[in-house]
């Protein structure tokens, strides 16, 4: 009787053993990447954002009599003799285009725009040009900064008032009122928000 001939298996070489084991590693590793920070750390982040601050979770909206007016994030075109100006858009106050003109300091269509923004302003409020504020005339990073400075808001009093048939000291007392504070008292300068003071003025009369 033959016995059958057994052939020993071919050894298996230690590289590929090393091999195996860093793909298993590095799939694991990608997996716990993907799975921990790309989803369960984004998601722990908004479920703790909504829990902790539901009101700026949502876009920091503004709410008046149940309809949605805007967000204090965002300024709105706001045009008319009754209502502050806020400062000029790049982006045409577009949301999803947020952008600046991107148009350098040495640029002689970027002197031009401002200087015809300075006489608009200057005609608009019936102040000199010398006393018109930077943040009138030219545009934020953004395109949709909400905000002008207390002294931007002032120079717009008088028309507002006028437009409005209301005593300059009450609108200027809204500026006041609806002027904020530095972040914690030292981040930032002091900040109109151009849209709540234009509600204000609605609510007003």
């Amino acid at each position: 009787m033959t016995r059958p001939i057994h052939h020993p298996a071919p050894p298996v070489q230690a590289d590929t053993l090393e091999d195996n084991a860093s793909l298993r590693a590095s799939c694991g590793f990608a997996g716990v990447i993907l799975l921990g920070f790309g989803l369960a750390y984004a998601l722990a982040g908004t479920a703790l954002g909504a829990a902790l601050f539901p009101r700026q979770a949502g876009g920091s909206l503004i709410v008046v009599e149940g309809t949605v007016r805007g967000s204090e994030l965002v300024a709105q075109p706001f045009v008319g003799e009754r209502y502050f100006h806020p400062r000029p858009s790049a982006a045409g106050f577009d949301p999803m285009a947020v952008s600046g003109s991107n148009l350098a300091r040495s640029n002689p269509d970027l002197r031009a725009r401002i200087d015809a923004s300075i006489a608009e302003v200057a005609a608009r409020e019936g102040i000199d040009a010398t006393d018109v504020p930077g943040d009138l005339v030219t545009q934020s990073g953004g395109g949709i900064d909400p905000h002008i400075t207390p002294e931007a808001a002032r120079v717009q009093v008088a028309r507002v008032a006028r437009a409005r048939g209301l005593p300059a000291g009450e609108v200027d007392a809204l500026v006041v009122a609806h002027t904020e504070a530095p972040t914690l008292g030292v981040l930032g300068q002091p900040r109109v928000n151009v849209l709540r003071l234009n509600l204000a003025l609605d609510s007003a009369r």
